[in-house]
């Protein structure tokens, strides 16, 4: 932990600069992580103003505490930006929620079925649940069989990440996607780029051909050819 901080490698929310830093002594690290040891802090402001550089207080915890040499406005930037970058690129996971019966019509089990499949492929987590009204209730068997079921037919596109379990009068199962959102996405827009598209020369080219195979009005007829003699 001190070796971590005397790098300087971490710097608190509410880092102190410059002249806000209190103590007397600070051990100092410089712009490209070297180390020069403990030294007064009003030493290490005068470096600081020399290399036209601030100094921060990145470890507030060490005795003494930790500062270091740097740019703190082109830092505070940069961390801004890695920050909305990593924000970015973070997949928000959606769970939806698909409602049977135990006794569902054939043709209902077929329309859920495919809504389950489309939210797998979409990378979206899917909540299943069995709803029993009356004595349903007291066949929660029925409710583990369809829930056995529909696992099987997306079994292809998905698996069962929480295995059915009783909650009150409904019966829950969690099926989630073979495939993360994030693969999905780079899958499906990869596919979009290799897509072969002709090119104009090409297209033109194709589109000449039948025009070039058509004989012409006054081009002679081939040996062999029957020709129309006068009428």
């Amino acid at each position: 932990m001190a070796d971590d901080e005397a790098q300087g490698g971490h710097i608190s929310t509410e880092a102190r600069i410059n002249e806000r830093i209190r103590s007397p002594e600070v051990r100092l690290v410089g712009p490209k992580g070297e180390q020069i040891g403990i030294v007064s802090v009003n030493d290490a402001l005068k470096l600081a103003q020399e290399a036209d550089l601030d100094l921060v207080e990145v470890a507030p915890t060490a005795r003494p505490p930790v500062c270091k040499l740097m740019d703190y406005g082109k830092f505070k930037y940069e961390s801004a930006v890695k920050a909305r970058e990593s924000r970015k690129n973070q997949t928000q996971t959606i769970v939806k929620e698909i409602k049977l019966r135990p006794k569902i019509d054939p043709h209902d089990y077929g329309t859920k079925k495919g809504h389950v499949e489309r939210f797998l492929k979409a990378g979206d987590k899917v909540k299943v649940t069995i709803m029993f009204r009356g004595r349903e209730q007291s066949r929660p068997e029925l409710g583990f069989r369809l829930l056995q079921r529909l696992a099987g037919d997306v079994e292809e596109l998905g698996f069962v990440e929480s295995q059915p379990k009783q909650d009150g009068r409904n019966m829950i199962m969690v099926i989630g996607p073979h495939r993360k959102k994030s693969e999905t996405k780079a899958h499906t827009a990869s596919q979009g780029q290799n897509r072969s598209v002709p090119s104009p020369r090409a297209a033109a080219a194709a589109a000449q051909e039948p025009a070039a195979q058509a004989p012409a009005a006054n081009e002679p007829a081939a040996d062999g050819a029957a020709v129309p003699g006068p009428a």
